[in-house]
């Protein structure tokens, strides 16, 4: 009997090590500027255009409660599908894509904490680092806990 196996696409955010599935990314994009959305939770970074259609930007560090990137630190995007249409996710750097067997998924580290606990699905060893299973459904779903204010750093 073969294994199940999943190809994700991997990025970093904070030094850690993610991966979401290939089959949801609709590709990605160099860092594009944003237009801010007035009165929107401080996780959608604002708005940008690809290619004639309108995309939010959701900054992922901010939803895992990781400090914000260097102001210098331009971020990548990894545009991904919905039932809605399209979304961004903001990243630090893009990797590369990685097949695991899916039985092979742990637990997420008891290290982790807060939302990014909450949005991990679980964690595969690898033989030099931890690839962590992020939900992108969760990561996806902002409620009234991403409504709060927080200073904002200029991302151009």
């Amino acid at each position: 009997m073969t294994a199940n196996i999943v190809q994700f696409c991997t990025f970093t955010l904070d030094g850690l090590w993610f991966g979401v599935a290939v089959d949801r990314v609709q590709e990605i994009v160099r860092h594009l500027g944003l237009t801010p959305v007035p009165l929107a939770p401080p996780v959608i970074r604002g708005l940008m255009n690809l290619r004639g259609q309108i995309v939010t930007a959701i900054d992922l560090r901010r939803r895992l409660d990781f400090p914000d990137r260097m102001t210098n630190d331009l971020p990548m995007n990894v545009v991904i599908r919905t039932e809605d249409g399209l979304v961004s996710l903001l990243v630090d750097q893009i990797g590369d894509v990685v097949v695991v067997e899916t039985d092979t998924r742990d637990a997420p580290p008891p290290t982790l904490k807060g939302a990014a606990r909450e949005l991990i699905r679980g964690a595969y060893q690898l033989p030099n680092r931890l690839l962590l299973d992020l939900d992108l459904d969760r990561a996806l779903a902002l409620d009234a806990s991403q409504s709060t204010t927080r200073p904002t750093t200029k991302v151009s």
